[in-house]
């Protein structure tokens, strides 16, 4: 591994260890870019924050810290600053809005719920409502179609757990309209590695029946899990058992494209 995009930071409240320690865990692992995508803060349409992010009030230091380390950095190894976020539609300008104020890089999409949150059940959590996993598919692809996010974290989190044939025919609509937006798709190693329902065997047939292109994410929610060797080496043997050779370099996509950034 030369690139990852998917680093988190204590702000979230459920990761641990300062930048430092994953850049420079990053530079001992052989790392050439490290980009750091926080959750995002999202206040929703009830006027609450929601309660597993960065929340608002440590958004200015998460970009002025980073800043100041990409710079002394330099030369050593490429700092990004990203987000990983939800598309929730009553939320997502506004969100675009406040993160416009700051220079950053990308936005990767997580879906971890349907609809705007309120109200939902983690999208892991089991299930058997084609109904949801309809609303999973068109919210993720109603997202990707913003041309915001330079590609999809876990996108087999969705816990479905009803009919297989059910399930293929969403996810494969999934699948082929990301690859028709050239949108990657992540191999998440933190679910790897914890066993989760992601990555899902048979999501990534699907992937690889569709020809999607796959990027590995470390999903890093602790310094040790920067570039693990053992974890990737275990995961390019079961990408590989599907026949998927993953990108190595991410094309980023400008959240603001009519600025010129």
């Amino acid at each position: 591994m030369k690139r990852n995009y998917h680093t988190h930071t204590f702000r979230c409240g459920h990761a641990s260890g300062t930048e430092r320690e994953y850049i420079e865990k990053a530079i001992a692992e052989g790392l050439e870019v490290l980009g750091f995508s926080d959750h995002v803060p999202m206040v929703l349409p009830d006027g609450r924050e929601s309660g597993f992010r960065c929340p608002t009030r440590l958004l200015p230091d998460y970009i002025k810290t980073l800043s100041e380390l990409r710079e002394e950095y330099k030369g050593r190894i490429q700092i990004l600053i990203g987000f990983e976020a939800e598309y929730y539609p009553e939320c997502f300008e506004r969100m675009l809005k406040m993160l416009s104020e700051y220079d950053y890089d990308y936005l990767i999409m997580g879906q971890h719920f349907v609809n705007n949150e309120v109200g939902e059940v983690y999208n892991s959590h089991p299930f058997t409502d084609e109904a949801k996993l309809k609303r999973y598919v068109d919210q993720v692809l109603e997202g990707a179609r913003t041309g915001k996010f330079s590609y999809v974290a876990h996108p087999d989190v969705i816990g479905y757990f009803g009919e297989p044939e059910i399930y293929d025919l969403y996810m494969r609509r999934l699948c082929t309209e990301l690859k028709a937006l050239g949108i990657p798709v992540e191999f998440n190693l933190l679910g790897f590695e914890e066993k989760r329902i992601y990555p899902s065997e048979r999501f990534f047939k699907i992937v690889a029946e569709v020809g999607n292109e796959v990027i590995v994410g470390c999903d890093a929610h602790g310094v040790a899990k920067v570039a693990d060797k053992d974890i990737l080496r275990a995961a390019y043997a079961e990408l590989a058992g599907y026949g998927i050779t993953p990108i190595t370099e991410l094309k980023l996509r400008s959240p603001y494209p009519d600025k010129g950034e």
